[in-house]
């Protein structure tokens, strides 16, 4: 091999190594330039999503705004153009006691009858009671309807003394002695409805003996439990009841008249 072409391949393999030795160079640039931005990204990367983080521990938290609070009780309204023996005295409060007991008085002219109202389990019946008594709604009537076949109650509360009356507002039945037998004892004191849910008035009736199940039903509100004077409640049981002509019958208007002079309610006790 001659001298010329000896020199021609070393100058090209000199030229070779400096092109390797180029592009090991830049490829080494190249990875220190991507390592720098891969690292750079990284660091925003933790800096917005620690910002965030921090931003969404530390944010003040939307409390989503109270709810209106619903009414204890619900007063529903009836119609006086359609039943003139209504009496308007208003409506009882919304928010009532619900816990705890309250003495009914019904001063009679026969005698004191006095009634332990269950406050917690009647709230809303409770409130109407005394409502109607401080509102003088049962002052000056009389028990109507005294009933002695089949089961023993003396009926009361009606301002219009018929049956057909009562206030310009009802509402729902609550504390129904469900899965009882008998559903109601004696010395009990429950509410008057029509056979149409949610129509619970003024009128009540006293219980003068244990009443079964198939004899009525539990549909009737418990408003509590007479604890003085049930023994007026016999003697008017006893004496019975008699019809439109004047003669004795199992459902009419008690023969002895008891007419409510007051009604009064008192403050409802813790106990």
């Amino acid at each position: 091999m001659t001298p010329t072409r000896e020199r021609q391949r070393a100058a090209a393999r000199a030229r070779l190594e400096r092109e390797m030795s180029a592009r090991a160079e830049a490829a080494q640039v190249r990875r220190k330039r991507n390592a720098y931005v891969g690292a750079g990204l990284a660091v925003l990367i933790l800096l917005v999503g620690g910002g965030y983080a921090t931003y969404a521990l530390t944010r003040p938290e939307k409390k989503p705004a109270p709810a209106a609070a619903a009414p204890d009780c619900t007063w529903i309204p009836d119609d006086a153009s359609q039943n003139p023996a209504l009496k308007d005295v208003g409506t009882p409060p919304t928010s009532v006691a619900k816990a705890g007991t309250q003495t009914l008085t019904l001063n009679t002219n026969l005698g004191q009858i006095e009634i332990q109202m269950d406050v917690k389990g009647a709230p809303c019946t409770s409130a109407s009671m005394a409502y109607l008594a401080g509102m003088k709604f049962y002052d000056g009537t009389k028990c109507h309807r005294l009933v002695t076949e089949g089961f023993k109650i003396l009926q009361c509360g009606d301002p219009a003394g018929n049956g057909s009356g009562g206030p310009t507002y009802k509402m729902a039945e609550e504390n129904l002695p469900v899965n009882q037998n008998p559903t109601y004892t004696r010395g009990m004191v429950a509410m008057a409805k029509t056979q149409e849910a949610n129509s619970t008035g003024s009128q009540f009736f006293m219980i003068d003996a244990d009443i079964s199940a198939q004899n009525l039903p539990a549909q009737y509100t418990v408003l509590g439990k007479i604890t003085k004077g049930l023994d007026i409640l016999d003697k008017v049981v006893k004496d019975g009841a008699v019809g439109a002509d004047g003669k004795a019958t199992g459902d009419g208007a008690p023969k002895d008249t008891i007419k409510f002079d007051t009604v009064t309610a008192g403050a409802v006790s813790a106990s």
